[in-house]
């Protein structure tokens, strides 16, 4: 079972893994091009000696707290997830640089959100869903641009905490799908009416019925990741560092 440590007197990070005691093998060269050198290893047991004397906590990771730069299945990135030890909460980062490096963690202190930097439309599909719909009478280039501004300047002064958003997961975490409010909707179709008229605006308008809560016309939300780092409690660090001194006095009086 994984377990998240922490080294209170300087913040350093562990996590305790299966696999902490597995060996490395490491071609030999003394031998045949087939024999590799077996290197024993205890990571845990490294990382305690290299802060003998410290003093250590579980943290609890908090459910559904996970946040990346980049899509889940890149091996190479930053992400981040919360932790507690009961009392103070901590942001904790997960990075490596190179696919052959282990992965390093950092504790930070404070939190983290996601802030919205950007809805977008999904121009290019519409274009073709449009396309492919109205291909018996294609719409006129001038129009099908003009219908596209128009979402768009919907999209872009949309307030993305009055949308709802999809249940489906995105392959990026800072990319989300939310379908266009109702009174964007009505905004939309009344204003298709400068844009279309007779047979035409009542075609654009079953084309929007239909496809306002499926993957044509949902809205793309784009976020960053922003770090809230606060200063370290340095009364509490003290406390750490001073009660093995005191210990140690006690004992010898």
């Amino acid at each position: 079972m994984n377990q998240l440590i922490r080294c209170v007197n300087c913040d350093a990070i562990f996590l305790k893994t299966p696999f902490d005691q597995y060996p490395e093998y490491d071609p030999d060269s003394t031998h045949s091009p087939e024999s590799f050198r077996t290197i024993e290893k205890d990571d845990l047991q490294d990382f305690l000696k290299n802060h003998r004397g410290h003093r250590m906590e579980e943290l609890k990771v908090l459910e559904d707290s996970f946040v990346s730069e980049r899509d889940y299945i890149e091996p190479v990135k930053t992400s981040y997830f919360k932790a507690t030890n009961g009392t103070e909460k901590f942001v904790i980062k997960k990075f490596r640089e190179k696919i052959e490096e282990p992965l390093r963690y950092q504790l930070i202190h404070g939190d983290y959100c996601l802030k919205c930097i950007g809805i977008e439309i999904r121009s290019e599909e519409i274009a073709k869903q449009l396309q492919a719909e109205f291909k018996a009478t294609p719409l006129p280039p001038d129009k099908l641009e003009a219908f596209l501004k128009l979402f768009h300047y919907i999209a872009k002064n949309t307030d993305v905490n009055k949308l709802e958003r999809i249940p489906e997961e995105s392959s990026n975490p800072l990319e989300i799908y939310y379908r266009i409010d109702d009174i964007s909707l009505v905004y939309l179709l009344r204003n298709c009416r400068n844009i279309f008229q007779g047979q035409e605006y009542t075609a654009i308008e079953d084309f929007i019925r239909r496809h306002k809560d499926d993957g044509v016309l949902l809205l793309k939300a784009t976020y960053r990741i922003q770090i809230n780092e606060v200063a370290k409690k340095r009364k509490r660090l003290m406390a750490a560092q001073i009660r093995p001194e005191r210990a140690r006095v006690v004992a010898k009086g």
